[in-house]
């Protein structure tokens, strides 16, 4: 193998691995809600995006500086996530599972709309961190709005951990994973955990919607689509309902992302990406982390 073509496969692949953290938010936060209703939110990428363009309403309208830019994107994503639930899930009907899925694809085409017609399709810039800053390791360079990404994903994914497994919310919800009458027995507020559920995701998706624009420095309407896509396909590498899984799904899809574009251009890169997803629903339909699903 050639050493010139060697160090850019492993110069891709830490690229990939450092943004594909963006794909594992969006994986967590459809499994999050697949683990806490057993069903599936087709807009959570559309309402990520909706959140990252109020962010960058502010910063196009007041020069905000860009943490403000990415608290706003988060908090509007979150506040997005609750809408969501609100129309699509809490006064669906519970014994016509599809009801709830059908109102999710019709939201997700709705904000894609509503964001189409606001920025008349257009790309607009987005602020970015560190984008000069490059470190550099050998004949390997690491890009500082990269490494920037890679830290505030993995920092939100601390905190949400801490979330679930060290208080009472966390205990809450995954009460109601496993047994939702028996913690509604006990007292616990399922609606009230649903909600909390789909802001904390909506936060999540928020995130990886401006850590995704500022690495790319811009932020277009495109961009909906392509994170739902990527991250129904975390989910089903990682396993559906694992969070663990999600993350290595994402870090998984990102680095192969990354190393197809390389192998094989940006017109193919996604065909390759798709056939990945087939040889898991093939191989191993349970995802690395999920356990094999059985007909009784």
């Amino acid at each position: 193998m050639d050493y010139f073509f060697f160090i850019d496969l492993i110069q891709s692949t830490v690229d990939g691995l450092l943004f594909g953290t963006t794909y594992a938010l969006i994986g967590i936060g459809f499994t999050l809600i697949f683990g806490v209703m057993r069903k599936l939110n087709l807009a959570y990428g559309a309402a990520a995006l909706a959140g990252t363009y109020i962010g960058l309403v502010l910063f196009l309208t007041f020069d905000a500086h860009p943490a403000i830019v990415f608290l706003a994107s988060a908090l509007g994503s979150g506040a997005i996530g609750l809408v969501v639930y609100l129309c699509c899930f809490r006064f669906t009907p519970t014994h016509y599972p599809m009801a709830s899925l059908l109102a999710s694809v019709g939201m997700l085409l709705f904000i894609d709309e509503v964001v189409i017609h606001a920025s008349h399709g257009l790309p607009y810039p987005y602020p970015s961190v560190f984008r000069d800053a490059i470190i550099e390791a050998g004949d390997i360079w690491i890009r500082g709005d990269l490494l920037f990404v890679f830290f505030m994903c993995v920092v939100a994914m601390a905190i949400l951990f801490w979330l679930l497994y060290r208080t009472p919310l966390g205990l809450a919800t995954r009460a109601v994973s496993q047994q939702p009458r028996a913690a509604q027995l006990c007292g616990i507020d399922v609606t009230r955990v649903n909600m909390m559920t789909f802001g904390i995701a909506g936060i999540l998706g928020g995130i990886a919607g401006a850590m995704t624009a500022a690495a790319v420095g811009v932020l277009s309407p495109v961009i909906a689509m392509g994170l739902t896509v990527k991250g129904l396909i975390v989910v089903v590498i990682g396993g559906l309902g694992s969070i663990p899984g999600a993350i290595i799904g994402g870090l998984l899809v990102g680095a192969a992302e990354n190393i197809f574009l390389l192998l094989r251009g940006v017109t193919e890169r996604d065909i390759y990406v798709m056939l990945l997803l087939f040889i898991f629903l093939t191989l191993r339909p349970g995802g690395l982390f999920g356990s094999a699903q059985t007909r009784d």
